[in-house]
């Protein structure tokens, strides 16, 4: 929750007047390196994000993103949250260093699977890889790699300039739930 891209993107989403709710990987709040199981972890976002929804922010437009791991819980629950747009810091595309005969395994479907407006900003050496641009996906590469903290200000204004144009912050939401 404290990754300087994360708080890059938080407060950029902030300037143009998104209230920003910031949550904690359960594993993570369990002391342990390693996330749980897809499943578990798409369970806990869902609980997460329908309590917040069903709280101040009910009916106002609900974009939901995260940073690695946490982008593919985005992705994979977006349908699920009723997410007007998915946001995708440091999305890895494939594991990294793999040196075997077949390829590494993608994870590009998590993100074709996505059917609304969606961000992914990348590091142009992130060695987890870069997913390609698609009809509502925009991908932005800045310096560096899978940290993105090498210029955080360009993670900010790739963040600033996609928000204003997909979505209007306190607008009620145009989806069903």
């Amino acid at each position: 929750m404290t990754a300087r891209d994360l708080m890059a993107a938080a407060e950029a989403a902030r300037s143009l007047g998104f209230a920003v709710a910031l949550v904690e990987q359960p594993y993570r709040v369990a002391g342990r390196r390693s996330p749980a199981p897809a499943p578990r972890l798409d369970a806990a976002w869902t609980q997460v994000v329908e309590h917040l929804a069903g709280d101040a922010l009910d009916g106002l437009p609900l974009v939901v993103g995260g940073r690695s791991s946490g982008a593919r819980v985005a992705c994979r629950t977006a349908a699920a949250a009723g997410a007007v747009a998915v946001l995708c810091l440091a999305f890895p595309l494939h594991p990294p260093g793999r040196r075997r005969s077949a390829p590494p395994p993608s994870r590009l479907p998590e993100l074709d699977a996505v059917a609304v407006p969606t961000l992914v900003v990348q590091g142009a050496g992130d060695s987890f890889g870069i997913p390609p641009s698609a009809a509502r996906r925009r991908v932005v590469t800045v310096p560096g790699g899978h940290a993105l903290t090498t210029d955080l200000d360009a993670v900010a204004e790739a963040v600033r300039s996609w928000l204003a144009g997909v979505v209007v912050p306190g607008l009620p939401a145009r989806r069903g739930r």
